[in-house]
């Protein structure tokens, strides 16, 4: 019964290759990113995480299934303009993302509490280039893969990240009277 709904996954080293990319920036997010924060006594609300993972967990599932049943990519993927330009995007949105991260984790000194501008990298253009990054990872991920499973998680990545950066651009200039006037939220020059 259960081979009639099941095919054999395929032995796709596409679909390794996705899959890894998937669990390096999962393991990143969820794992190391975390343990480098400095956030002793600063709590996160417990549905905000549970949201995280039942968020990620359907959508691991969606792109499994995809990848197990629907997957079938040429031999000649690997130099297809679709997946070079996705690679391209997804690893410098991933570099961003270090870089965004390091800034923004040596922001404080030891024992401070008190906010401040991010300076350098990315953060000379955009106020949230963590989230840019983001984006820019996920519309990568989207062109390599070429399924709809991927370019719907894009699309609710864009719809959640966009109005946080756009309220902490808001903030950033509420909040420091000498903000840099020329920043834009979250795309360089455009928004």
């Amino acid at each position: 019964m259960v081979a009639l709904c099941w095919k054999k996954i395929p032995d796709s080293g596409f679909i390794w290759l996705f899959s890894s990319c998937f669990l390096f920036h999962y393991l990143n997010r969820s794992i190391v990113f975390p343990l480098r924060l400095r956030t002793q006594g600063k709590r996160m609300p417990w549905i905000i995480a549970l949201s995280a993972v039942c968020f990620n967990l359907v959508n691991g599932f969606f792109l499994g299934y995809f990848f197990a049943r629907f997957a079938d990519y040429p031999p000649d993927w690997f130099s297809d303009a679709r997946f070079l330009s996705g690679m391209f995007l997804f690893w410098l949105g991933l570099g961003i993302n270090w870089q965004s991260d390091n800034i923004l984790l040596h922001l404080r000194k030891p024992g401070t509490t008190a906010y401040a501008i991010p300076e350098g990298g990315l953060f000379r253009k955009v106020s949230c280039p963590n989230h840019f990054r983001e984006i820019l990872e996920w519309i990568g991920y989207t062109m390599r893969t070429w399924c709809l499973p991927v370019l719907a998680f894009a699309v609710w990545t864009i719809a959640n990240l966009a109005p946080r950066a756009l309220a902490h651009h808001r903030w950033y200039q509420a909040t420091f009277p000498e903000y840099p006037k020329e920043r834009k939220a979250l795309i360089p020059f455009v928004l």
